[in-house]
This record gives C-alpha cells, sequence and structure tokens, in this order.
C-alpha cells in the first residue's frame, strides 16, 4: 500500500514522461525516423566538447580520494567561487562562494529552497502556464500553489490579478523566464513591477516574501533578447539554475542555488539550505560535475542549433495556420488547440505520428507544448503530418 500523500501523484502521473514511453512503443512500431516526438525536453544539441576534455583532464590530474569523496554540503568552494565570479562578469552581481550552493539539478535546488522557507500551510504564487511538478514540490513541504494569470496573447503576467493574490499566508513567487512551455521572457519592467508589487506587500503584511527564480533555460535566449537577472531587482531572490540545457547534460544533475548578501538573514538562510540539501537525501551534488563546471563554467551548447529549429517550427506552424506565439527562449513552442479539448487534438496528431504534450500538463487547457530541441531533420519531416492535421481541422 503506498503512502497517501503519494496517490494523487500517481493519478495524475506526468503526461510529458506517459508521452514518451508512448513514443518509445510507436518508433518500434514504425520506426524511429517516422515519428516525430515533441514530448519531452530532452536537449538534443551536442554536448560542447570542451566537457568531454574537462572530465578526461580531471580524471587524470585530481587527487581521486578528494574527486570522488564528500565535501561540504555547499558543494567544493573552489567551484563555487568560480560560478560567482562568472555570474559577476555577465550579470555586474557581487557574489562569492558563500552565495553559491551547489545542487543535483535545478529540480533539488528548488526543493531546498522551498525546504529552507516554506511552512506548512503557505502560499506559492506561480504564474500560469507552468512546470506542473512545482506542484509536487510545494506539496513536498505542505505549501499550497496559487495559480496566476498571465495575458493568453502574450503570456506576459497579469500583474493586477498578482497583486490582488498576495495575502498573509503568501511566501514565495515563483518564476520560470525563459518559461516552460511558453518560451516567454518575462522583460525588465515585468520584473520590476513584480518586485514593487512584492516590496509594497512586505511592508503592508509585515512578512517576508521570496522570489524564487527558476533559470534553467536562461542560456537559450535568442535574437539578442536580455533575460534579467532577478536579484539586481529585489533582495529577497533565491536563484535555481541548471546546466541540464545550456550543457545538454540533464542526465548529469548539476546545478546551483544563488543565496545573495541582500537576502534577509542570508547567512542563516545559506546555512539553512546547505543542511536541507542533506536532509532531503542529496548531501551534495555530483563531485565530478562539480569539478566539470568548475573548468567550464563560461562554456554554452550552440545556441544556433535551436534557433534554427525554432524558425523552421515557427514558419512552418504558421503556414499551416495554427495559433501560436512565437518563443523568445528555451526550446518549446506553446500552441493554441484548433478545438476546446487539446487532448482531442493530441490524439488526432497521433494518427500522423506527432506527440505533443497537452496544455492541461501545464495548467493551461485549450493549448499544446511543443518541445523543439530534436533535430531539424525530425522538424522538416513533421510538416507533411501537420499540414495534414490542419486539412483535417479546415485550417488549409
Amino acid at each position: 500500500m503506498i503512502a497517501e500523500k503519494m496517490k494523487p501523484l500517481m493519478a495524475n502521473n506526468s503526461a510529458i514522461r506517459t508521452m514518451f514511453e508512448e513514443g518509445d512503443k510507436m518508433r518500434a512500431e514504425h520506426g524511429a525516423e517516422n515519428v516525430y516526438d515533441f514530448s519531452l525536453g530532452n536537449p538534443d544539441a551536442p554536448v560542447p566538447s570542451e566537457i568531454k576534455q574537462a572530465i578526461i583532464d580531471i580524471l587524470n590530474e585530481e587527487d581521486p580520494v578528494t574527486l570522488h569523496g564528500y565535501m561540504s554540503n555547499a558543494g567544493f568552494e573552489d567551484v563555487r567561487e568560480s560560478i560567482a565570479q562568472s555570474l559577476n562578469r555577465r550579470f555586474g552581481t557581487s557574489f562569492g562562494s558563500g552565495n553559491i550552493l551547489m545542487t543535483v539539478g535545478a529540480a533539488s535546488g528548488l526543493n531546498v529552497a522551498l525546504k529552507t522557507i516554506l511552512n506548512p500551510g503557505e502560499e506559492v504564487i506561480i504564474f500560469a502556464p507552468y512546470f506542473l511538478e512545482y506542484n509536487w514540490y510545494v506539496d513536498n513541504y505542505d505549501g499550497k500553489v496559487v495559480q496566476a494569470p498571465t495575458d493568453k496573447n502574450t503570456f506576459y503576467p497579469d500583474l493586477e490579478s498578482f497583486e490582488k493574490l498576495i495575502t498573509d499566508k503568501t511566501r514565495v513567487v515563483l518564476l520560470n523566464t525563459p518559461n516552460n512551455p511558453t518560451g516567454v521572457i518575462y522583460k525588465e519592467d515585468t520584473i520590476k513591477k513584480i518586485a514593487e508589487i512584492l516590496e509594497r506587500k512586505q511592508k503592508e503584511l509585515g512578512r517576508t516574501i521570496f522570489i524564487i527564480s527558476d533559470e534553467p533555460y536562461r542560456e537559450l535566449a535568442y535574437g539578442g533578447i536580455e533575460v534579467p537577472y532577478v536579484t539586481k531587482y529585489y533582495n529577497n531572490t533565491i536563484v535555481a539554475y541548471s546546466y541540464s540545457k545550456s550543457l545538454s547534460l540533464p542526465g548529469e544533475r548539476i546545478g546551483y542555488l544563488v543565496i545573495p548578501s541582500e537576502l534577509e538573514d542570508s547567512e542563516f538562510v545559506f546555512d539553512t539550505a546547505s543542511n536541507a540539501n542533506r536532509i532531503i537525501g542529496c548531501v551534495n551534488a555530483p563531485s565530478l560535475q562539480q569539478k566539470v563546471i568548475g573548468r567550464c563554467v563560461d562554456v554554452q551548447v550552440d545556441l544556433d542549433y535551436y534557433d534554427r529549429n525554432r524558425t523552421s517550427l515557427y514558419e512552418g506552424l504558421k503556414a499551416c495556420g495554427f495559433d501560436c506565439v512565437k518563443p523568445e527562449g528555451a526550446f518549446y513552442m506553446f500552441l493554441k488547440s484548433p478545438v476546446e479539448d487539446e487532448n482531442d487534438f493530441c490524439a488526432a496528431a497521433k494518427k500522423y505520428n506527432i506527440l505533443m504534450v497537452p496544455g492541461t500538463a501545464f495548467a493551461c487547457p485549450g493549448y499544446v507544448r511543443l518541445a523543439y530541441c530534436v533535430s531539424h531533420e525530425t522538424i522538416v519531416n513533421s510538416m507533411d503530418g501537420f499540414r495534414n492535421l490542419a486539412k483535417e481541422y479546415g485550417l488549409l
């Protein structure tokens, strides 16, 4: 008999993972080249060559006892300092190793942050659509998710509605920009307005409200669009970062938290988060991958790889008559379903071996998400299927 708390999770098992498993069955039946799987955000861009070389050099040069052993729960201090200095160069911040806590990817980082600051019954406001596993992370610590609306033409936050949702139970505002699933980037003006609202509400309510900024897609921003660094606009900000997307390393589970010195009781929060890292079962982030990051802190994947996919998919879908916002970042496209129930639309797409994720998996029914972190050939070869799908719904 499973735990009561796990029952709703199993009843609502991830639609994304379920779709991926269905894709495996379809590939076995039709051949991998004939299945167009846009379900999973699994980076397809090649891992930068510097990563492989760093692994070889580290294994040859580092003391194996130190390399493969325990270290501070917060991670290797030299790696944390390297990350801090990289952020300072890029964003004009003033971080040091004491502001960086190495984590087992961003998902673990988010859990560490929530474990550190969230009390049972407190609320976490998240702008919809959003990565639905945030719900489970908040539930891990007996918090409550409050969904804030966005403008469905732009997917920018509805700030007037947002302010009304802030109460004496609000503890966290969880931001994700570039956004999964829309690819939208919140501009500086939006971040400033969110910060102004929270500053005002902190004084009005007499309580600390944190921003947790989940940023695994920060490096995937197109056309020179700037992704604002949130700690510069609001002191009580914690940043969760992952190298899964920026270095195509999702299986290596390596990331970090930024806990800036400007944050209220920063040192105590950092020490508590370091202990939370151990308490939730991670103990510390993978040692080899920490060292790799220390040597490759400014390395990135080829952004043109995803940008070409983004342009080809967007132009192809628009030519078919589909309605979608061109993403500014990440590697997802959020397509408006031509029928009210997007599950029916997803089912119809499967007839053409196209796999998409329904918007209900992101708290936004009536839409579907396509992950274009696939080969360019997959996008090109899928277009006949999309055209037939469009004809089925009278769009062509």
